[in-house]
């Protein structure tokens, strides 16, 4: 039985764990965290969003950094301070500008399509996640941002997602308890939520039971290929005839390593979680999950008790400090849009979002014949893990063989 070493053990990893197990292959996940999903995969915004799936290459975008560059409150912040790695993956993502429309469909149709196969993984281990099939509203409050939504939507129904464009007044029949001089918005039914880290722990645990193997709590230090296998360092050197990279921001590093260049930059995203204590504000809290385009923030009701909110988007390199002026302005939203809700109890969280310059996940084979990837997800990294990982499983299963034994129907990650 062939021998897979993962490393990495956030969503994509596990995920990649899953898959490869149920094609018969012996897997061991490795991660410096004791526990599964302690990273960018702890407290993420909830949302199983096909209907995000725009990427971000536009000049609109960049337009827009620039304004916001010294503004600290803004929903995208820029560190001025100049690093070749910042240089380069800005010059890559203005030269997939042309790429915007390709990779905002091929993002959407891997979207739709992973959704089966994270139910599959949710039904076949029994985790409990928070899950609800509430449905996704992106509201607007402005025509330019309503009209640019339309064009969106046009590119969204390539992808094989449906989404229904709704009035003010539709708007807020969605979700009546949002405050705000709301124009218009439009309503993804076939979008979910849940609590990841909730999941990809939870998971983590069933796959034990299933064989795969986990080595946790320390830092792999170098990994190596060569015509034989491969060779991961970590608490001890150990063997495996392949390694899938899955380890975030720290792709680029292990890539480096195996001779393979893969350009993640680390952008920082926030999100509190507001604990609903009584019980005014858990009636006054939406159930709905919820996009607010203009301040790019995001929402989800994870149980009873909680409300995650979740946005922003902060290039300042592997910096994994907390900002309170950075946390402020997701709370003010809050209190704006949601005034009877309480956030005397609010937990701020920061997460590092591995992004490709193409805003398309880095998936498939490296340059030796034993080394694969699945990484670069982004912020859609929960909503897009089950499809990739079953992509990278499958090319591992065509370049390795071994049978398969459960799993999706193979998909292919096409160019852009």
């Amino acid at each position: 039985m062939p021998s897979i070493a993962v490393l990495g053990a956030g969503i994509t990893g596990v995920t990649t764990a899953y898959s490869l197990s149920q094609r018969g292959y012996d897997v061991t996940v490795f991660d410096r965290q004791r526990y599964a999903a302690m990273e960018t995969s702890f407290a993420n915004g909830g949302q199983l969003s096909a209907s995000n799936a725009e990427v971000w290459n536009q000049w609109s975008t960049v337009l827009k950094g620039i304004k916001w560059m010294l503004q600290s409150d803004a929903p995208l912040s820029v560190n001025p301070r100049p690093s070749w790695h910042k240089f380069s993956w800005m010059a890559e993502f203005l030269g997939n500008i042309p790429n915007y429309k390709a990779n905002t469909i091929e993002t959407a149709r891997l979207a739709v399509t992973a959704r089966a196969g994270l139910m599959e993984m949710a039904e076949r281990s029994g985790v409990d996640f928070d899950w609800t099939p509430a449905g996704i509203l992106h509201f607007y409050k402005t025509r330019k941002d309503f009209d640019h939504a339309r064009r969106v939507t046009g590119l969204l129904a390539q992808g094989g997602l449906h989404r229904q464009e709704l009035t003010a007044e539709e708007t807020l029949a969605k979700e009546p308890t949002l405050s705000g001089d709301i124009l218009g918005g439009f309503w993804t039914e076939s979008d979910s939520t849940g609590d990841i880290h909730k999941f990809t722990f939870g998971m983590a645990e069933w796959l034990k039971t299933q064989g795969v193997r986990f080595e946790m709590g320390h830092a792999v230090t170098d990994v190596r290929s060569d015509a034989d296998g491969v060779t991961v360092r970590g608490r001890n050197e150990e063997r495996f005839d392949a390694v899938v990279v899955s380890a975030g921001v720290a792709s680029r590093y292990f890539a480096k390593m195996l001779g393979d260049r893969v350009n993640v930059y680390p952008v920082k995203g926030y999100s509190i979680t507001v604990n609903l204590r009584d019980d005014a504000s858990q009636a006054a809290a939406p159930t709905v999950s919820l996009l607010d385009d203009k301040a790019k923030i995001v929402t989800s009701r994870l149980g009873k008790d909680r409300f995650r909110i979740a946005g922003t988007a902060e290039f300042n390199g592997e910096n994994r400090d907390i900002r309170a002026d950075r946390v402020k302005p997701l709370v003010d939203w809050c209190e704006t849009h949601f005034p009877s809700v309480s956030t005397e109890s609010c937990v701020p969280w920061a997460g590092l979002r591995p992004m490709m310059p193409n805003m398309m996940p880095r998936v498939g084979a490296g340059r030796d014949a034993r080394v694969f990837y699945n990484t670069g997800h982004g912020h859609l990294g929960w909503t897009l893990s089950a499809a990739t990982a079953d992509i990278v499983a499958g090319t591992i299963q065509s370049k390795l063989g071994q049978r398969k034994l459960h799993g999706m129907p193979q998909q292919k990650l096409k160019s852009a």
